[in-house]
């Protein structure tokens, strides 16, 4: 996906907006220029609530979309893409491989564009950690998440993506980021606690290929005029 320049993806969630806040949400993110909308997070989404919000956010934003599941039940054909991801430290065959195989058929014949990507959850880890099952890579070693990353390249996995979680008070540590893009060719998204410009520029310095933010906008009272210093950092890297 990366071209010329880092791309920058905000992240939304229907199970903590309404469809009509998501739209309001996506629409002030494309005015500040974001590249792509991702839509997922909660678990216990219903299906119906993930294709309003697509919908709904295709229409206020024309971005493509492209879906971050967590369950197979609330896969939306309506999306552009999906992140067809294995959570590679989970302690758990459910999100390792088995939401995978009870999607793999639909996926396979709705048209959506399957993104393989290893996801990889950095501490502290947050939500995305408890509800994955997740052992939380450490922050302050590299090796642990260079070896998933390594492993999710040979597996053929086309994205790598450091997750810190939601609402992280600190987000992957550059160090980690820059030994992970040191040992892998595949695109490297790093996300979680990014919410400042110096966040931002730092995840791409250390050679973050796309840089998500998703608490930022949910918190944001004027999402472009919040969302824009961020997303000129990214693309200035």
């Amino acid at each position: 996906m990366r071209r010329e320049r880092p791309l920058h993806l905000t992240l939304l969630d229907p199970g903590k907006s309404d469809t009509a806040t998501i739209g309001r949400m996506a629409r002030g993110a494309a005015e500040a220029g974001t590249d792509v909308i991702m839509v997922g997070g909660s678990t216990g989404l219903s299906l119906d609530r993930v294709d309003a919000a697509v919908l709904e956010i295709k229409e206020q934003s024309h971005l493509p979309v492209i879906l971050f599941p967590t369950v197979a039940k609330a896969v939306s054909t309506k999306a552009d893409a999906i992140f067809f991801m294995s959570l590679l430290n989970s302690t758990e065959r459910r999100f390792l491989v088995g939401e995978q195989i009870a999607s793999a058929a639909m996926v396979h014949q709705s048209g959506l564009q399957p993104l393989s990507m290893a996801y990889l959850i950095v501490e502290p880890g947050m939500a995305a950690a408890r509800v994955g099952k997740a052992k939380p890579l450490p922050r302050d070693d590299p090796a642990p998440a260079v070896a998933h990353a390594m492993a999710g390249e040979l597996f053929g996995m086309r994205f790598i993506y450091l997750e810190a979680g939601s609402g992280a008070s600190q987000p992957v540590p550059p160090a980690l980021v820059a030994a992970v893009r040191e040992a892998i060719k595949v695109m490297l998204i790093v996300g979680g606690g990014i919410r400042t410009v110096d966040a931002a520029a730092a995840a791409v310095a250390a050679g973050a290929d796309m840089v998500v933010t998703g608490t930022l906008v949910e918190r944001a009272s004027m999402v472009k005029e919040e969302l824009q210093p961020i997303i000129g950092a990214v693309h200035a890297g």
